[in-house]
This record gives structure tokens, sequence and C-alpha cells, in this order.
């Protein structure tokens, strides 16, 4: 009876640590991404419950000659056990190797290739011993394996200190130029999430059937910023090109029917 005690007070203190180490681990990610944290955290709770369950179970003389069966099997035992477990042993060695190195970080938008193939695209949530866990843009979640992760080639555009993205909108030919690159700055240097809107230039990019090319760039702190500036952009375009004149051009389709007459039908929309 003494033995079972022992074995539950052991499991009751094994879970007390468990809770006093994610109680930690939380206060330490609070407010951080810490991929790294994440990973060590799995680490730590894992030898935890390694640690307990052994104890406990060593309470009992059965198990204690069971386990000295498996040490005096020595080096075939471990051969074997290895051969079984090299999956997950792998992906715990590369999991100790994403965590040093961190190609990719909490919240951050990453994709993930191998063989010229995209696996996972999205925004990284969590990692564990096994797995990284990436959130797709369809809503769907993607379980990567770290083995594949640190074998795969990772495109994270948090790397760049700042993002560029090249803006056009197309006017008709009979619409003022310099008036249109004039809106267009304005717009810029009203949008708060632009970097450098003062200095923005807007340059003719090039001429269609339909119009004239406008051309510049959005400069903006990271990609969650050049979404969001951007769209806004575009919205505050169309709606100052409509109140200065500014034509921005659709193709329309003519659709003769049997009695001969015209009708015109539409058939694009904005440009830009």
């Amino acid at each position: 009876m003494e033995k079972f005690i022992g074995a539950g007070v052991t499991l009751l203190v094994m879970a007390l640590f468990l809770y006093l180490t994610d109680r930690a681990f939380r206060r330490l990610l609070a407010g951080r991404r810490g991929l790294n944290l994440r990973f060590l955290g799995s680490v730590v709770k894992a030898l935890i419950i390694i640690t307990g369950v052994y104890t406990a179970i060593s309470q009992f003389d059965a198990a204690r000659e069971i386990s000295r069966t498996l040490l005096q099997s020595g080096t075939l035992i471990v051969a074997v056990a290895t051969f079984a477990a090299q999956q997950a042993l792998g992906n715990i060695i590369s999991g100790f190797s994403i965590s040093a190195t961190k190609p990719c970080d909490i919240g951050q938008k990453i994709k993930v290739q191998s063989g010229g193939s995209v696996i996972a695209e999205g925004l990284v949530r969590d990692m564990t011993l096994r797995h990284v866990v990436i959130e797709q843009y369809d809503g769907n979640t993607c379980i990567v394996p770290n083995s594949v992760i640190d074998s795969a080639v990772i495109i994270n555009t948090n790397y760049l200190a700042h993002v560029g993205n090249f803006m056009e909108f197309e006017i008709s030919y009979d619409s003022d130029i310099d008036r249109a690159k004039a809106v267009i700055a304005r717009i810029c240097r009203g949008e708060p999430l632009l970097l450098d809107a003062d200095k923005t230039s807007v340059y003719v990019s090039r001429l269609t059937a339909n119009g004239i090319v406008l051309k510049f760039t959005a400069w903006t702190k990271d990609l969650n910023e050049s979404f969001q500036a951007c769209s806004n952009v575009r919205q505050r375009v169309v709606e100052e090109f409509a109140r200065e004149g500014i034509v921005i051009p659709y193709q329309t389709v003519t659709v003769q029917n049997a009695a001969g007459a015209g009708n015109t039908a539409e058939k694009g929309g904005e440009n830009g």
C-alpha cells in the first residue's frame, strides 16, 4: 500500500511541477513571440513527465526488475529503441536546430518549400517537440514536422526591414497627367502607414491601348502594414479621381442584335 501511496505522491508532485512550469513559460511568453521558448517549454515538460513516471513506477519491484533487465541488455536495446524512435528523435533534434537558428518566429508569415513545391504558407502559431503549427490563409491549420521545417526552404518576408510594393493606376489619354500625379502624391502623404510618403514620386510607366499607366512605390514597415496601406491608397485614389474628373478607363464591347441596333456592354473594370 505504501508503494501505491508513494507512486501517487510522485505523480501529484509531477502534476504540480507541470502546472508551475506552464505558468512560468506563459509569463515568459507574455507579449513576446518566442518560438524557442515554446520549444524549450515542451522539452522541460517532457523531461518532467518522463522523470515523474519513471520515479513512480520505480516504486514497484516488478518495474525495477524490468529496468534492470533492459539496462543489462545494453547496446542491443539502445539500438532497437533508437531505430524505432528515429523519426521522433529526428524531429526533436531538428527542433533544437530551429530554436537555435530561428528561421521564423511566432506570428510571422512564412512559406515552406521543399522539392520545388509549397508545403505550407501562412502564420506561425506554435512549436512543439514534434512539429510547427502554421495557420494558412484559408483558415486551415497545417502541422509540419520539425525535420521538414529544418530541411526545407523558408521564405520569411518579416526579415525585411522595409517592404516596397509597386502600385499602378491607369488613366485615360484625355485626363490631366500632372493632376493625376498630384492626387496620388497627396493621398500618399495622408496615409500614416506609408514611410517617407512626402518623397513619393509618381512616374509614367507605360502607354496601353486604354490609357496611361502611372506607377510609384509604396514603402511600409512590414508586410502586414503593406496590405493595409495599399488598400487604403487604392480606395482613396478611386474616390479622388472621380472628384477630380480623372477617368480610369475600362474596355467596352458593342453587341449587334438582329435588328441592327447596337448595345454597349461593359467588359472590364478599374485598372490599377
